[in-house]
């Protein structure tokens, strides 16, 4: 944990000793449940990372077709 967490949790803990016990039960729950929707997002976002995506294709292929779509223009531009 840095200094920076650590000052913000502080910070944070100054704010919550005015709530009541009901109020701070309820910031427990909406914690609790952040991090378990945290867990899921972290996961996809790990298998995102790699870039890739699904196709039948080949790389081969892929590579074909990227190649044959390319248009060039080579008329001269006049300056």
């Amino acid at each position: 944990m840095t200094v920076a967490e650590k000052y913000i949790i502080e910070t944070y803990s100054n704010l919550f000793e005015g709530l009541n016990s009901i109020s701070k039960i309820e910031l427990l729950e909406k914690l609790a449940k952040s991090l378990k929707r945290e867990r899921k997002s972290s996961d996809t976002d790990f298998f995102k990372s790699f870039g890739a995506f699904g196709s039948e294709k080949s790389a081969e292929q892929i590579t074909k077709e990227i190649k044959d779509s390319r248009k060039f223009n080579r008329e001269d531009l006049k300056l």
